[in-house]
């Protein structure tokens, strides 16, 4: 019998370290884990976090059902009976902050912070990296399509092509929070409230002895929503021609057609030779959608000649972001427990992007009050007085010290919202409307640059000089033991 739990929704490599902790005496032991990306995706200026709701809902309800523990008996490392008995009673009882959905994030910085007994955060790390790093893949794939069609409508079409309904449905959401519009996935619609779209297909007009009695049966049949799919035989000679008949039949009954579809051939051309036959016959009102393996550089190049489309259906591109299918989010311990003390701890590696920033880190957006854009992000420990306390700040690049910046007139954001404390969910799911609002609200703090889908500016993330000077000396005590 299948469980359908989300408790092994784990690599089995956390179950062991679980399990040697316990065997040790040491599970209880007190961690730290950040949650964070090394590298923008697609080349892009900033990403779009989501996924939190998702990690909220698995935290919410992790316990482990008989069905998991069965399981977990029969592996080979034949797991202490009593171990898998405390299983049965676990749930989480740690403390969780995070970036809101929607707000636009950027490489090295903090996105989800985990405290609690090393058992359980070690537990919770590969549900949070993959509910993360999809969505949040998805959601910058969607605000790029966004940043290149942003007066146009966007629809999302990739079920068919999604690894599968999970991904289909949770990447129906995250197209949603960076701006689409609505999607074809009507399990989405039904569980997020996201709006529905669709028109009908090539099998359709097939079913029918003429092109002309398919569009005019769909028609009757649907008088308020009708778009047709003109490019089953002939986009210009008879897709169009019988639309523009079947549109005629609608107005002589006071209705009007949506929408005419095309979906194979050259779209740019097609488009502006439809809208012109649409324009002829008195159709002006009737809009032009558009779909075939669109992406941003698609539409951004199609806009380019002249493309006369007004709504963009955008499916297997987006869905499984196949110019970049994993964004390489990252989960890390930063701070641990030692004779009843938490001490930052460090990774070293011999790729230099890879050493982490030891300690637990807040993230703080900065803002220029006079024009209301953001200039910096700023991590620091909790305990510093700055940037919260006003006076000068100095911003500089950890990657290259000698690009130095001090402000001294700024706002000071938190981005870390508390989640859970202690186990007890503290934060109020917003609905999915207020996080796109709260997306929009992102997106009006930064100037065009940083926002732009080719060679965008690089948008500063500087960490505290205590933050930097701890990472140096940590960095230095573990040169000096490896040369010992």
């Amino acid at each position: 019998m299948q469980t359908t739990s989300l408790a092994l929704h784990t690599d089995k490599y956390q179950i062991n370290m679980m399990y040697a902790h316990w065997v040790n005496g040491t599970h209880k032991r007190k961690a730290v884990f950040e949650a964070y990306f090394r590298k923008l995706p697609f080349g892009n200026g900033y990403a779009v976090f989501a996924g939190l709701e998702r990690i909220v809902n698995y935290i919410s309800q992790l316990r482990f059902t008989m069905e998991d523990i069965k399981y977990l008996s029969k592996q080979e490392e034949n797991y202490d009976p009593v171990f898998l008995e405390e299983l049965l009673q676990f749930s989480f009882q740690g403390t969780i902050h995070s970036m809101k959905e929607g707000a636009l994030v950027f490489p090295d910085e903090p996105l989800i912070r985990v405290e609690g007994s090393i058992m359980e955060t070690q537990l919770v790390e590969t549900a949070i990296l993959n509910f993360m790093n999809y969505q949040t893949l998805i959601a910058t794939k969607a605000s790029r399509i966004k940043q290149v069609a942003s007066q146009d409508t966007l629809l999302e079409f990739g079920t068919r092509r999604a690894q599968e309904a999970d991904a289909a449905i949770w990447g129906a959401r995250a197209s949603y929070v960076a701006g689409f519009h609505a999607t074809s996935n009507m399990l989405a619609g039904e569980r997020f409230g996201i709006p529905t779209a669709g028109t009908h297909a090539h099998s359709w007009v097939q079913s029918f002895m003429s092109e002309q009695e398919a569009f005019d049966v769909y028609a009757k049949v649907l008088p308020d929503q009708v778009t047709l799919l003109v490019d089953t035989f002939d986009t210009l000679n008879s897709g169009v021609p019988h639309a523009i008949k079947t549109a005629k039949m609608l107005e002589s009954q006071g209705k009007k057609m949506n929408a005419i579809r095309l979906d194979s051939g050259d779209l740019a051309y097609l488009s502006i030779q439809a809208r012109q036959m649409l324009d002829e016959a008195g159709l002006d009102y009737v809009k032009i959608v558009a779909s075939n393996d669109l992406d941003e550089n698609t539409i951004f190049n199609l806009k380019a000649q002249g493309a006369r489309i007004d709504t963009w259906g955008v499916g297997t591109q987006l869905i499984t972001a196949s110019d970049q299918p994993s964004l390489g989010g990252v989960y890390k311990l930063v701070e641990r427990e030692v004779d009843g003390a938490m001490l930052p701890t460090i990774k070293i590696s011999a790729n230099p992007e890879k050493v982490s920033t030891p300690g637990k880190k807040e993230v703080f957006r900065i803002i220029d009050p006079k024009h209301g854009k953001a200039i910096a992000d700023y991590i620091c420990y909790p305990g510093e007085e700055q940037p919260l306390q006003g006076g000068p700040l100095k911003l500089f690049n950890p990657l290259h010290p000698y690009l130095k910046k001090t402000v001294t007139r700024y706002e000071a954001v938190n981005m870390l919202e508390p989640i859970f404390v202690n186990g007890l969910k503290v934060y109020e799911l917003p609905t999915l409307d207020e996080i796109r609002r709260y997306h929009r609200e992102q997106m009006d703090l930064f100037w065009p640059e940083y926002l732009r889908k080719l060679n965008p500016e690089i948008y500063r993330v500087n960490i505290s000089p205590a933050a930097w000077n701890m990472k140096q000396k940590l960095i230095a005590e573990h040169v000096q033991f490896t040369e010992e």
